[in-house]
């Protein structure tokens, strides 16, 4: 499998598995609650504001590479479900205890063992960290994979952070610092960006515009 997902695409997907094993009779998602659970607030790193317009783009895109299956069978309302893995004809096949850990990386980056047994309770019961720690071995050496590789220690921690693969083909991920990350953005991630930019300006507009009037009454 092709590890070159962006952040919209992994954020969809993740949220697909998720609502899949917690939510089972909400499954499949429409757009509209499909939207609302990648721009929740919590359970979310970063927290994005996506548009149902951006998402039905991204959503179109992965159902070209076979990801995203769309359904309007039984409903009036297109829904849509993933086939990431664990699929009849997919080529991934994850246990629980390896789709409850990449599906919460994926939904919240990367993340320590610790963290991991604690957030992803609620698709997988990790009885102990070191059952966390023996998915995240099983993970980094699967047949496909790797899906996860160990980040450096950051300053002044115990635990390692782990994060998934699924952005990139080179490992180890090596960190840099936050202004000099590099983050590939998909054709979607940039048009959200200039609407946004866009959005921005006329508001920017609209307040020299009415500092002008006041200034002119006063």
């Amino acid at each position: 499998m092709k590890k070159n997902l962006g952040l919209y695409e992994t954020r969809i997907l993740g949220v697909l598995i998720e609502k899949e094993i917690t939510t089972p009779d909400q499954y499949p998602l429409s757009l509209n609650a499909l939207t609302n659970a990648c721009n929740q607030k919590s359970n979310r790193f970063p927290v994005l504001s996506l548009s149902q317009a951006t998402v039905s783009e991204v959503l179109s895109e992965l159902s070209t590479r076979g990801l995203v299956l769309e359904d309007s069978f039984k409903s009036r309302v297109e829904k849509y479900s993933h086939k990431f893995c664990n699929t009849e004809f997919g080529e991934l096949q994850f246990g629980p205890d390896e789709v409850a850990v990449i599906c919460e990386l994926m939904l919240r980056g990367p993340q320590t063992p610790g963290e991991l047994r604690s957030r992803a309770h609620r698709m997988h019961p990790f009885g102990k960290v070191d059952e966390v720690e023996k998915t995240l071995e099983k993970l980094s050496k699967h047949p496909k994979g790797p899906f996860i590789a160990e980040l450096p220690r950051e300053p002044g921690k115990r635990e390692s952070r782990y994060a998934h693969t699924l952005n990139s083909d080179v490992e180890p991920i090596e960190m840099e610092p936050p202004d000099a990350m590099k983050m590939s953005a998909s054709k979607a991630e940039v048009e959200d960006l200039k609407q946004q930019v866009s959005e921005l300006q006329e508001e920017n507009a609209q307040l020299k515009k009415r500092l002008r009037q006041l200034g002119e009454v006063c």
